[in-house]
């Protein structure tokens, strides 16, 4: 995995890089201890894991994760306990305290790889319709059917996953990251804001899905998209 390293504190920097160099599947392609200079690489080189503090000059490393168009898995490293939730919201990795134990930081990077691995297998194979996704939510990686998803709803960076269980799956993903790892002879973009796998729609009349109680707009960019599925019977 190619990784950064972005931490005001010299020492702090040195101490990850360390670690970073006994970590044999870890390649270390920047060290940074300015923010811009770090927003620029992960948008413009391919960045798989940083190592983020959270604690710096002019903007804290959870408004940086936040600006990033391109989100690589993030491992919060901060001397702060404070933002232990904020980073549970955000689905970051994992979030170390300093100082960093080696062994703890082993822990960290093994969960990313995990991670860094599925991501890859589903994004470099087609999948079948009986295959699964794992997302990362509540801290954990969560199995997913796709035969089970009901519809998706995208909120900026997040998505929420509806299936039967009452509560959907918010997961920190672009919606146009999902849908391209999903199989398009299931699934359909009917709005900017909405996938959709056609086996739940009940019914569609008047530019909207209707999948239960739920009535799904379909946007205007996609409304002849819709049609020519429908019409051509692919689903």
């Amino acid at each position: 995995m190619n990784c950064i390293i972005l931490d005001d504190e010299p020492l702090a920097t040195r101490i990850l890089e360390d670690y970073c160099k006994e970590i044999s599947y870890l390649n270390v392609v920047g060290v940074f201890n300015n923010p811009i200079e770090a927003i620029k690489a992960i948008e413009t080189q391919t960045i798989d894991l940083v190592f983020l503090d959270i604690h710096m000059p002019f903007i804290n490393g959870t408004d940086l994760l936040r600006s990033l168009n391109v989100k690589p898995l993030i491992i919060f490293t901060t001397a702060f306990t404070d933002y232990a939730l904020e980073g549970y919201e955000l689905n970051v990795i994992d979030y170390l305290l300093k100082p960093i134990p080696f062994e703890r930081m082993i822990k960290a990077c093994n969960k990313a790889l995990k991670q860094y691995q599925l991501l890859a297998s589903h994004t470099n194979s087609k999948l079948g319709y009986n295959d699964y996704i794992f997302v990362n939510a509540d801290y954990k990686s969560i199995k997913v059917n796709i035969k089970d998803i009901i519809y998706i709803e995208g909120l900026k960076d997040y998505v929420k996953i509806y299936t039967s269980e009452p509560r959907p799956i918010l997961t920190i993903m672009r919606l146009k990251n999902l849908e391209s790892i999903l199989p398009s002879d299931h699934f359909l973009r009917v709005h900017r804001s909405f996938l959709i796998n056609f086996n739940s729609v009940d019914f569609i009349k008047k530019g909207r899905i209707a999948i239960g109680d739920k009535e799904i707009p379909i946007g205007e960019m996609y409304a002849e998209t819709v049609k020519s599925k429908i019409e051509s019977r692919n689903f």
